[in-house]
């Protein structure tokens, strides 16, 4: 049951993402909250939402493809395509502290667009 509800998690947090309710995202984050990216090194929940938080520039479209959880992480990959009609798709590694989300690390993928790799 602890599986269902942590992807329930994800889940709510890639609609609020996608959606921008930033409201709902902070709700689901932990306190001490670190997100690692290609781009970003343990950045902490204020810097995350400074510089990675959609601020309604690009229209996107995302797609979860398969959550995997295991004990109290998960690993999320997705595809999503963005207003300009580039593709990408990514995977993400969650941990949580309870049912709330304390760090996620991005893996990119390669881009495309018009089915090439950019």
């Amino acid at each position: 049951m602890q599986d269902k509800k942590l992807s329930d998690v994800v889940r709510a947090y890639f609609d609020a993402y996608e959606s921008e309710n930033r409201v709902v995202a902070e709700e689901l984050l932990a306190d001490g909250f670190t997100f690692t990216s290609p781009n970003d090194d343990a950045i902490d929940r204020a810097t995350y939402f400074e510089r990675c938080w959609p601020q309604g520039d690009a229209a996107r479209d995302q797609k979860i493809e398969k959550i995997l959880v295991d004990g109290n992480k998960a690993f999320v990959t997705y595809s999503c395509t963005i207003g300009n009609g580039r593709s990408f798709r990514n995977t993400e590694f969650f941990t949580f502290s309870g049912e709330r989300i304390a760090s996620v690390d991005v893996y990119f993928g390669a881009a495309y667009q018009n089915g090439v790799i950019v």
